[in-house]
């Protein structure tokens, strides 16, 4: 039965000229993202890899998803500085099948998600629920887009909607409680942590086929 939904569409950037080890150290840094984001929603989130280097993530009920990229962008950072994904967000109707593989998912929303990933140029986020969500979109994209591994691993817990204390990341990661302000510093944490509240404080814009960011 069809139902509103936020689909979530990736590639791996420069996944054609990675080797299979990479491509594998990348999947696993999505994945897991998505448990990650699973727990965030206590329900289990359907992920499934399109292809060598694709992949779609669906949230139901719908969400703006801008705290879900950044926690999947999080995931591959923290292997390695040079992963990293674009990823188009849409929220429209949907039907996820039983078993939650998204190969066989249905609705004009995986459909205009797939469009909105196609047409990104210099960008790596993309958004299609109106033009103000584009907007932080591209913002949050610029901001988190030369993320370290360290600022990566220090953000990935803190992007949840009830962050833990710095000093239980810092137990976490084995260093110190500086080293973790620092690199949430350094990511602009801050910054997107505020924005991120302000957004989902927003309801969503209908979907319009065929939009692009």
């Amino acid at each position: 039965m069809s139902q509103k939904v936020t689909v979530l569409s990736g590639d791996i950037v420069a996944g054609a000229k990675m080797s299979d080890s990479d491509i594998t150290e990348c999947f696993d840094g999505l994945a897991q993202a998505a448990q990650m984001i699973g727990r965030w929603q206590e329900a289990p989130v359907a992920f499934t890899r399109l292809g060598r280097t694709g992949w779609q993530l669906v949230l139901s009920p719908a969400r703006p998803a801008l705290r879900e990229a950044l926690a999947l962008r999080a995931g591959l950072r923290a292997r390695a500085r040079q992963f990293d994904t674009a990823i188009a967000i849409v929220s429209g109707p949907g039907e996820i099948p039983a078993g939650g593989d998204l190969t066989r998912a249905e609705g004009l929303a995986f459909l205009t998600s797939l469009g909105i990933l196609d047409s990104l140029k210099g960008a790596r986020f993309g958004h299609g629920d109106g033009s103000e969500l584009a907007a932080v979109a591209r913002l949050v994209d610029h901001v988190s887009a030369r993320w370290t591994a360290a600022q990566a691993k220090a953000v990935l817990p803190m992007l949840a909607p009830l962050p833990p204390t710095h000093s239980t990341v810092a137990d976490s990661l084995g260093i110190t409680r500086q080293a973790v302000r620092q690199a949430l510093m350094g990511a602009g944490y801050p910054a997107l942590s505020d924005a991120l509240d302000e957004v989902e404080g927003a309801p969503l814009m209908p979907l319009r086929a065929g939009a692009v960011a």
